[in-house]
């Protein structure tokens, strides 16, 4: 049987001491391969792998850490979240893995229900992460009493501090941030401009987001289907669009791990940022 991967997202991207305990939780049950934080988002992206046992054990050990050391109440970043561990999904390696990899998701999420958390299994694009989002934890919780969601697994109520985890099993992505010179009215019209829902690139996600402490703005993307979206085209056309508004990029990154073909045309990224060179 061979390895799935799993890239849970944290609510904390700024206390080093929490970033590093959920890590220690996850490489002490499975292979940790990357962890990419952004203060601005006060997010902590990780990336792992492991059998399906060790992917879980390791997720649920890092999500019992969350709930330990982040508190929403205190919380504040320029990314959406609902929840400490906001979303937990699990990626087949191999396109023939993706039933399994559901299956998996399954298990995480009724052990962590069990720990008292509410969990929501999503089913991209119809119901994916934003479905959940929208409105934060207070809208979430609004949408549950009226009965418009019910929670997969775990309880009905919100704890204020943990909120609740979104997971699912999906097909890799590209986590894809570009970075501008500019208002960040600029940034909301390229995302609008780039974002499948607004014509642009098909299956891809975008916000404009602010970045106060780099003094940039940013267009944050989710390219779920990369082949149809290469991410360097995606760069460029962003790079046209600001230049036409008399602005400029300062610069791209991925989130996480990216394949290998994907990386095609990205010329200015680190090699060691392609999943297939830090696989076991």
């Amino acid at each position: 049987m061979g390895l799935l991967e799993s890239v849970p997202n944290f609510s904390e991207g700024r206390d080093t001491a929490t970033i590093a305990a959920i890590g220690d939780a996850i490489a002490a049950r499975a292979r940790l391969l990357d962890v990419h934080s952004d203060v601005d988002h006060n997010r902590s992206v990780f990336t792992l792998v492991g059998e399906d046992g060790e992917l879980i054990d390791a997720l649920v050990a890092a999500v019992a850490v969350a709930r330990e050391r982040i508190d929403l109440r205190q919380h504040a970043g320029a990314h959406p979240r609902i929840g400490a561990a906001d979303v937990v999904p699990i990626v087949p390696l191999a396109p023939a893995d993706l039933e399994r990899a559901h299956d998996v998701a399954l298990q995480l999420g009724q052990r962590i229900g069990a720990l008292g958390i509410p969990v929501f299994v999503y089913e991209p694009p119809e119901r994916g992460p934003a479905y959940y989002r929208r409105g934060g934890t207070a809208e979430l919780q609004r949408r549950l009493d009226v009965g418009e969601i019910r929670p997969d697994f775990g309880p009905s109520r919100l704890d204020p501090a943990t909120g609740g985890v979104i997971l699912g099993a999906r097909k890799p992505l590209i986590a894809l941030n570009v970075n501008l010179h500019g208002p960040l009215e600029l940034a909301k019209e390229i995302a609008d401009l780039v974002r499948e829902r607004g014509g642009g690139f098909h299956g891809v996600r975008a916000l404009g987001l602010n970045l106060p402490t780099a003094g940039l703005v940013q267009v944050s993307m989710n390219i779920e289907d990369w082949p149809f979206a290469p991410p360097h085209r995606v760069v460029e056309r962003i790079r046209v669009e600001a230049a036409a508004r008399g602005a400029e990029v300062a610069g791209y990154e991925v989130v996480g791990l990216i394949p290998a073909g994907a990386a095609v045309g990205l010329d200015a990224l680190d090699p060691s940022r392609i999943l297939e060179t830090r696989l076991p």
